[in-house]
C-alpha cells in the first residue's frame, strides 16, 4: 500500500490481562476454507502477517477494547453538517474503500493485535475493523489530508463518507477535481458502487 501513512499505537489500561493461550473459535469446513481465502488477501495486502513470536501473546479484541485508553479525536456529527449543507444545488458523495488499512500499527500495538486461526497465529500490520479507537484514527488522518477543503466550508469527512457540497456546477466540478487530487495522492481508493456523483438536490 503506497502513499500516505499513520503510524498507530494503542494506549492500554495497565492492568489488561493477555490472553498466552486460548483455542480457536470451532468453525464448519466451509467457513475455515473462507477464512483461509480471506488470510491470504489479508497477507498479500500487506495487512496480516504469521506470527513466529514464542511468546505467543494474544490480544482478545473485545476485552483488548475494554482496556483501550479513548481517542477523544471529534468525529463531526453528521447529521449538522447534513442541515447546512441543504440548501447546495449540487452533492457528491464518496466512500473510501477500506480506508482504516492506511494505519500502520506499530510494534507494541501488534503483539496486542493477534489472532488464532486453525491455521495457525497472524499478526495485524494495520489497523484492523473492530478497534476501539480506529474511527478517531482515520478521522484524524482525513482531516489532515485535506485541510484547506475542510476549512472552506464545502467539504464534510465522515470516517469513510465524502461530501462536497456547491451551487454552481462548474464549482462543483473544480471542487470534485480537488478532492479526488488529493485523496489519490495518498492511494486511497474510492468504492464507485456506494458513490453518487453530482446529484442535483430537488429541493433548490
Amino acid at each position: 500500500m503506497k502513499g500516505r501513512e499513520v503510524d498507530i499505537t494503542l494506549n492500554i489500561d495497565r492492568t489488561y490481562p493477555p490472553v498466552l493461550r486460548r483455542p480457536a473459535y470451532p468453525a464448519s469446513p466451509r467457513a475455515r476454507e473462507a477464512m483461509e481465502k480471506h488470510i491470504q488477501e489479508l497477507i498479500q495486502l500487506g495487512v496480516l502477517s504469521k506470527n513466529n513470536d514464542i511468546s505467543r501473546m494474544v490480544g482478545y479484541l473485545r476485552l483488548l477494547n475494554n482496556y483501550t485508553v479513548p481517542d477523544r479525536y471529534p468525529i463531526p456529527r453528521i447529521q449538522e453538517n447534513l442541515i447546512q449543507f441543504s440548501k447546495a444545488k449540487f452533492i457528491t458523495s464518496m466512500d473510501a474503500l477500506k480506508g482504516f488499512l492506511k494505519n500502520v500499527l506499530m510494534p507494541k500495538a501488534k503483539k496486542l493485535l493477534r489472532i488464532i486461526t486453525h491455521c495457525g497465529i497472524y499478526e495485524y500490520l494495520r489497523m484492523p475493523f473492530g478497534i476501539k479507537d480506529a474511527p478517531s484514527h482515520y478521522q484524524r488522518m482525513m482531516n489532515t489530508i485535506i485541510p484547506a477543503e475542510l476549512s472552506e466550508g464545502w467539504l464534510i469527512i465522515y470516517i469513510y463518507d465524502i461530501i462536497i457540497c456547491s451551487d454552481a456546477w462548474s464549482l462543483h466540478l473544480e471542487r470534485l477535481a480537488r478532492v479526488l487530487h488529493k485523496v489519490a495522492g495518498v492511494n486511497i481508493k474510492i468504492l464507485l458502487k456506494k458513490c453518487n456523483f453530482s446529484l442535483k438536490n430537488s429541493k433548490n
